[in-house]
């Protein structure tokens, strides 16, 4: 199963179509957004053709966020677990280091999925593979934000630019 994942898109408008594009011409089956749209408009693109999953982040003030979501895809709330394609994933923005270390610890996920930093990761901790895609470049973040897709089969992994 490929999966996208994003986050930390910061209702820029153009990050959010060039992730969309980058999820359609690779075909994704389901995507997931690791919170700060920051207003429900910015999550309406995402209404495409895969399954589409969200968790607030620090940045979403509006609740209404929610109800935009929830009318193509579905709203996870703060953190929430999902399985796709026989993979096991935790999904939350990040906010806390020490709640990140423990779901990456814990054991339980292949895959711990977060934004907040604005800086890209994927490395791997006792089987466990860490993916943050990063974020629209607010100072004094490292990069551009990417958009992910992972392959749950073999589970390769592919950064693309979407700054």
């Amino acid at each position: 199963m490929l999966v996208g994942i994003v986050s930390d898109t910061h209702d820029n408008g153009d990050v959010v179509e060039r992730a969309v594009a980058v999820f359609e011409d690779e075909d994704v089956d389901a995507v997931i957004h690791c919170g700060d749209f920051v207003a429900p408009f910015s999550a309406t693109p995402f209404d495409a053709d895969f399954e589409f999953y969200a968790v607030r982040g620090n940045n979403d003030g509006e609740w209404n966020l929610q109800n935009v979501i929830d009318g193509f895809g579905t709203y996870l709330g703060e953190m929430s677990e999902l399985t796709l394609g026989g993979s096991e994933f935790a999904v939350y923005h990040g906010t806390s280091e020490p709640i990140v270390d423990a779901l990456l610890d814990c054991g339980r996920y292949d895959y711990v999925c977060r934004g907040h930093t604005h800086q890209r990761v994927h490395e791997e901790r006792d089987g466990t593979v860490h993916l943050n895609p990063g974020g629209i470049a607010i100072p004094p973040a490292p990069g551009e934000p990417a958009a992910v897709v992972l392959d749950t089969e073999t589970g390769d992994v592919e950064f693309h630019d979407i700054g």
